[in-house]
């Protein structure tokens, strides 16, 4: 319920301490006191994390000097658009610049020095899109990369899961990874062979975390068209917390057997 507090705004936020200084707000935090204060539809969370505040022994005079902390934080944050990238590939017209896909990709893959997770849902021409990151590879030999990927059924295929798994595993290494560099680990998710169509289930992410830090998520499968010819929209952003949640979530998968390594 803490976390309630986060989203509200700076504004917000002075307006509460003010008026627990003057008196105008007190315990017990109701909802209905908290209401005349910030929007109606926040006023429950934020009445529960102030109670949960009181509760903890916190002073109204300390939930107060809380809040206005909070506030100057969130204040002094620097504007979204200078920690987010729009990364947009298309057609040039005229108004618009693009921010090429692979451009942004293989400048990740070239920075990195301890960690790559890739997530994607196809790959074609992959020696191309990942030439770079294959080099970065030998050259950082302690750089641990992890590809979550797709293994698709085709319909109507009938062929074994471990079949389908060995071609996807050869064509791998034989025309989607260059030649003579280090491979790294690809794991796929098992319903996705599921004979049973009502138990498939699709990888249809496509990101990219780099050393815990840097995120760029995007529209764009790893080919070379989605990478420089097709229409695509992206972001990307430095964040440690973001990206350690989005590995976080590939690893808890992986922790359950939510995924199988292929490679």
């Amino acid at each position: 319920m803490k976390e309630s507090l986060l989203l509200l705004a700076p504004s917000d936020l002075k307006a509460i301490s003010l008026a627990i200084d003057t008196g105008r707000l007190s315990p017990p935090y109701l909802a209905s006191s908290v209401e005349r204060l910030v929007r109606g539809d926040v006023a429950p969370s934020v009445a529960a994390a102030m109670q949960g505040l009181d509760a903890s022994g916190m002073s109204p005079a300390a939930i107060a000097r809380s809040l206005e902390l909070l506030a100057l934080g969130l204040s002094a944050r620097p504007p979204l658009e200078d920690l987010v990238d729009l990364v947009t590939t298309g057609p040039e017209v005229g108004g618009v610049t693009n921010r090429d896909t692979s451009v942004v990709v293989q400048d990740l893959f070239r920075r990195a020095k301890d960690s790559v997770l890739v997530a994607g849902y196809a790959i074609h021409q992959g020696r191309h899109v990942f030439r770079v990151l294959a080099d970065r590879m030998l050259e950082r030999p302690g750089l641990k990369v992890q590809f979550f990927l797709d293994i698709q059924r085709k319909v109507g295929d009938t062929t074994s899961a471990s079949e389908i798994v060995r071609g996807f595993t050869n064509r791998f290494r034989t025309s989607q990874w260059p030649i003579d560099r280090p491979t790294p680990e690809v794991f796929y998710d098992p319903r996705s062979l599921s004979a049973d169509p009502e138990e498939r289930a699709a990888l249809h992410a496509k990101c990219i975390v780099v050393d815990d830090v840097e995120v760029f998520v995007s529209s764009a499968n790893f080919t070379e068209a989605a990478q420089g010819r097709n229409i695509e929209v992206g972001l990307s952003l430095r964040s440690s917390v973001i990206a350690g949640r989005i590995r976080r979530f590939f690893h808890s998968l992986l922790e359950h057997k939510r995924f199988v390594r292929v490679l």
